[in-house]
């Protein structure tokens, strides 16, 4: 699948209209993580055609974890589905067309354990005041082309830096994967 996506946006002149899937060994440190953290329910800003959403539910299985996964393109969703359903995943996904700052606003605080925000990377600032609201304490934001598009995302690690409450650490695989921690209170 991931080989075909590249395929495919090799042959795209306009980047929106590329699937920009997650590397394979991103996806394999990401499907690690979600194992080892075993959270009851992940949030996925940015489904393209699937590829990742697939990773995470594999991992979700033994904890038995949802995710829902956002994507504001019916036409990706609808590769999605196919590839979800083609995979044997979709039982364990809620997947939803939709702007992610308007699924965002409608998530209950510090609900989600894990969130993977893997979207258009301009909108990273105007999303982290609702991602840094429902990031549950002790919960992990993973975020994706970290490396690859580093000028983009400038602002975005900018103003998690500002913020005392998280820890963040970039890993240098495929475009970088950034992983972000909230801290958990004492109680």
């Amino acid at each position: 699948m991931w080989e075909e996506g590249r395929e495919f946006d090799a042959e795209q002149q306009d980047r929106l209209d590329r699937r920009r899937n997650l590397e394979p060994e991103s996806a394999e440190l990401l499907n690690i993580l979600v194992r080892s953290l075993a959270p009851t329910a992940v949030l996925e800003l940015g489904t393209s055609n699937g590829f990742s959403a697939i990773w995470i539910a594999e991992a979700l299985e033994s904890s038995g974890g949802t995710l829902l996964t956002v994507d504001n393109d019916p036409g990706r969703a609808a590769e999605a589905t196919k590839n979800l359903v083609d995979a044997d995943v979709a039982d364990r996904i809620d997947q939803r067309v939709a702007d992610a700052a308007d699924v965002l606003a409608e998530q209950p605080d510090e609900s989600w354990g894990f969130v993977f925000l893997d979207a258009e990377r301009t909108h990273y600032v105007n999303y982290w005041p609702e991602v840094d609201r429902i990031l549950a304490p002790g919960g992990l934001l993973v975020v994706d082309n970290c490396i690859s598009h580093a000028h983009e995302v400038a602002d975005f690690r900018a103003l998690v830096g500002a913020c005392r409450d998280y820890r963040q650490a970039l890993v240098p695989i495929g475009a970088g994967l950034l992983l972000i921690s909230k801290e958990r209170h004492a109680a």
